[in-house]
């Protein structure tokens, strides 16, 4: 059961979230022809008259560049400015996420990118751990990471989803939390909806962009991170051997946060991880807007 937050934006306005309804004909719905984005926010734990927001500028400017992708032009700024008023009128109390999605609003059954309306929307719902804090277990797909020639994987492109969809529930079904997908070459990409790392003799390892990987913003924070506390990190190809003999392995996204990986396919993993452990508090102190050294990743917004 969701709990979503009371107002969404839809259509240029502000409305009841009951009420922002799309047509069954809508483009988008029936071609996966939108783009989405989706950052955390938290009330401040110092301040009960404040919203912080995670990474705002770097989750804007991927969505509009996600959008461009669908040959819309919708700029980073507008998209700040939306989601500012959007979290003012919700006044949320405790962690929620916030999704905005740009889509192909027409009602034409051509699949097509010209000549066809686009529009915006964004609501939000109540969000605590997407996955256990105490760790899931893997498996490694049979379904196939896309590659960057057939699909645009620098965007979130909602028709991409499918993949991680099939993906997701293959592992559920077959007693796992979370499925592995390899890319076309057979080396290590993401998990559904999140990056992946590894950890071995000390150095941080996670797949690199060639990989067909989506640029993830929590991925890009932790490397910046890691790097700042002295941690060498590496970004380069991963075989799937190389994950059953990893000292630690993590998952990370914006809803996954840092969620540390306890077993993939019959292979258990440490029972301790140090160095996801140390990334994961850092990390949740630097949301917290604990950490002055990382003051400019939050964006604090104040709801009086």
């Amino acid at each position: 059961m969701h709990n979503f937050l009371p107002i969404a934006y839809f259509k240029n306005q502000f409305v009841p979230f009951a009420e922002a309804n799309l047509s069954i004909a809508t483009h988008a719905l029936h071609y996966g022809t939108g783009a989405f984005g989706g950052l955390r926010g938290i009330p401040d734990p110092k301040n009960a008259n404040q919203i912080l927001l995670f990474r705002l500028d770097r989750h804007c400017q991927r969505l509009s560049n996600s959008a461009k992708l669908i040959n819309y032009e919708l700029p980073a700024d507008k998209i700040q400015a939306i989601i500012t008023e959007f979290v003012r009128k919700n006044k949320p109390d405790q962690s929620f996420y916030i999704r905005p999605f740009v889509y192909t609003s027409g009602l034409g059954i051509a699949p097509r990118l010209h000549n066809i309306e686009k529009d915006f929307f964004v609501y939000g719902l109540e969000l605590g751990d997407y996955l256990s804090a105490d760790g899931v277990t893997c498996r490694i797909s049979s379904w196939c990471r896309q590659e960057d020639r057939s699909l645009p994987l620098r965007g979130k492109i909602s028709g991409a989803y499918i993949t991680s969809s099939l993906a997701k529930t293959e592992a559920v079904e077959s007693g796992f939390d979370e499925a592995i997908l390899l890319n076309t070459q057979s080396k290590v990409s993401e998990a559904s909806g999140m990056n992946i790392f590894l950890i071995r003799n000390g150095e941080l390892i996670t797949p690199g962009y060639e990989q067909d990987i989506l640029e993830g913003i929590t991925r890009d924070s932790i490397l910046t991170l890691a790097r700042n506390l002295g941690i060498k990190t590496v970004e380069r190809p991963v075989d799937k051997s190389e994950l059953f003999i990893a000292d630690e392995v993590f998952l990370s996204g914006t809803a996954a946060k840092i969620t540390p990986v306890k077993k993939i396919e019959t292979y258990p993993m440490p029972e301790t991880h140090p160095i996801t452990d140390r990334l994961k508090a850092k990390l949740t102190a630097i949301t917290e807007n604990l950490e002055p050294d990382y003051r400019d990743w939050v964006f604090p917004i104040a709801l009086q």
